[in-house]
């Protein structure tokens, strides 16, 4: 059995839950990349691949995180090639597919089922699709990530797994095919699986309420956008929209703008 998820966490929490249920064990492939945000035209094909590299080049520049596009420690092309390989190598081999109900997960769904549909009935999905679990202190809670599911809630989750249907393999990659074609660069998550899309400058507005007329690190502000906004989306993808906004003179910065510790940001005097 495989398992695939779709965030780093997730592979820990799910790991844990092998020591409970031996029949769950099997090898955990994480998808890397977040296709909830950035192009998707012509994405299976090299050219489109080339130009999503160089988006996240740019949106990476400047800091810490700059050249790590072309370490290849993020390659999903290349994990999803060697899960290819293994699926035609040994056809009593199965997966399962992981999503909790975030736009993350749900459009890394989508963006993998294209390389599944020759796998049809070996490919099960496992959706956590408003669903309730109980969580550390005996509450009914309903997660947004699979990896804030306990793991003995692991052996309830097992249950929801069911074969990814022939309808699904024809109408959901036609449904990212559309979603691709319109050269958007946010996804967002509207309910079930399906989703709806917003141009790249789709948090600004709201990132921009956290910056005051005293000076902030960015990090600081960063911070306060992750915890208050009701839609978020990875740091470094708000560090890059700052970044715009400021070489758009939007704002008074000082320091080296860089690493979002490295510099400070408020209203324009």
């Amino acid at each position: 059995m495989i398992h695939i998820v779709f965030q780093h966490a997730d592979v820990d929490a799910l790991q844990k839950s092998f020591e409970l249920d031996e029949s769950l064990k099997g090898d955990i492939v994480e998808i890397k990349d977040d296709y909830a945000v950035g192009p998707l035209y012509n994405l299976y094909i090299g050219e489109g691949m080339e130009q999503r590299r160089q988006w996240w080049r740019d949106v990476l520049a400047g800091g810490d995180n700059d050249g790590h596009v072309d370490t290849g420690l993020v390659d999903d092309s290349k994990t999803v090639a060697e899960l290819v390989g293994t699926m035609r190598r040994n056809p009593e081999e199965k997966i399962w597919i992981w999503a909790a109900q975030n736009k993350h997960d749900v459009s890394g769904y989508y963006w993998l089922l294209n390389y599944m549909k020759e796998f049809r009935g070996r490919v099960f999905i496992l959706y956590l699709n408003n669903l309730p679990f109980i969580n550390e202190k005996g509450h009914i809670f309903y997660p947004l990530n699979l990896f804030e599911i306990a793991p003995r809630e692991f052996l309830k989750a097992r249950k929801l797994a069911r074969e990814i249907t022939l309808s699904e393999f024809e109408v959901d990659p036609d449904e990212w095919t559309k979603l691709s074609n319109e050269n958007k660069g946010v996804r967002l998550l509207e309910g079930g699986k399906k989703l709806g899309q917003a141009d790249y400058d789709y948090f600004d507005s709201e990132l921009k309420k956290f910056i005051t007329p005293d000076w902030q690190k960015a990090s600081r502000i960063i911070h306060h956008f992750l915890s208050k906004a009701k839609v978020t989306t990875g740091d470094m993808y708000l560090l890059w929209r700052l970044k715009t906004m400021i070489a758009q003179e939007m704002f008074d910065v000082q320091g080296k703008v860089a690493n979002m510790k490295d510099f400070e940001i408020k209203t324009k005097a």
